[in-house]
């Protein structure tokens, strides 16, 4: 499987039956969903303003097991284009650009603002310089001349 070019790694393939193409849940519709759910044996996936119903047999156990779901309607329902390529064996799915959300209020540089605080911070306190105490004692206990053998 392939979303937007890039392969996408899973453990279950999708697979071809009687002429129709089936992905699985995980990974598939867990990364192009908003919003997974279910309600009794029924998964509900929403992405963007469209939501799609889809049955699953087990309900949530068998989706967290390797369910698997049409992929042309699924995707289409969710607007993602779909495709199987048959020469390479995969599905192309391409998502295309999400659209952009704005902010309510966009930032305009002319308005007028608070100005900011200024933050007291102390300056730190001097670090004690090393005081140099003389050469070190000499030892106390002599080495054994000649050395042992």
């Amino acid at each position: 499987m392939l979303v937007d070019g890039s392969p996408l790694r899973a453990y279950a393939r999708a697979y071809i039956a009687n002429g129709r193409v089936f992905a699985p849940v995980d990974p598939l519709l867990t990364r192009l969903a908003d919003r997974l759910w279910f309600e009794g044996d029924t998964l509900i996936v929403q992405r963007g303003g469209r939501r799609v119903r889809v049955p699953v047999a087990g309900g949530p156990a068998a989706a967290l097991d390797g369910a698997y779901v049409p992929a042309g309607p699924v995707l289409a329902e969710l607007g993602v284009a779909a495709r199987y390529d048959s020469a390479t064996h995969r599905l192309l799915v391409r998502v295309g650009e999400r659209e952009i959300v704005a902010t309510p209020t966009p930032f305009n540089p002319a308005a007028p603002a608070v100005a900011p605080t200024e933050l007291f911070t102390p300056s730190p306190a001097p670090t004690p310089r090393p005081v140099w105490t003389g050469s070190p004692l000499p030892r106390r206990t002599a080495l054994p001349y000649p050395p042992p053998k």
